[in-house]
């Protein structure tokens, strides 16, 4: 069994430092300019926040945190895509089909196991199932794109909490 992560939290997330900031607000503005857009406060706010975050937030919990500087939900929602758009974001299910969001640039490929029950997402990788499916597609002449696993169940603690 994998070791237990936080509720939400990024098991296998880049160390924080300035560098790694600086790279992902250039990937962001690259893809703004790209798209005769600017990196305006409210977007490099947004940024910042996903940057600070520790694990898979929702939209709204997104919203919640940075309506107070007038970010508005649309400024969000079109900011999180924009920065799934560009490779930045990836998205996984919450328990009930929240969309939720994570920081994914130069984190190695990771899956999550979903607990129903208390919302936590814990992240595992499987490097024995990666190279199956590897070899599932080379015998069958099949080019991944991408892919994710997600399972949903329970956790240690909410199965804990059961008995």
């Amino acid at each position: 069994m994998p070791p237990k992560a936080p509720s939400h939290r990024h098991a296998t997330r880049p160390k924080l430092n300035k560098g790694y900031s600086e790279r992902v607000h250039q990937v962001f503005s690259d893809h703004l300019g790209a798209h005769g857009l600017r990196l305006t406060n409210q977007r490099q706010k947004i940024v910042d926040h996903l940057l600070a975050s520790e694990g898979h937030e929702s939209l709204e919990e997104v919203y919640g945190a940075l309506k107070k500087y007038g970010i508005g939900r649309a400024t969000v929602f079109r900011t999180l895509k924009m920065l799934e758009e560009c490779d930045l974001v990836s998205t996984v299910s919450g328990p009930k089909g929240t969309t939720r969001f994570e920081l994914d640039l130069e984190r190695p490929h990771h899956d999550h196991l979903i607990c129903m029950f208390c919302g936590g997402i814990q992240e595992v990788r499987w490097p024995e199932l990666e190279k199956i499916q590897q070899k599932a597609c080379r015998e069958l002449s099949f080019q991944p794109q991408w892919h994710r696993h997600e399972i949903f169940g329970r956790c240690a603690d909410c199965a804990k909490k059961e008995k």
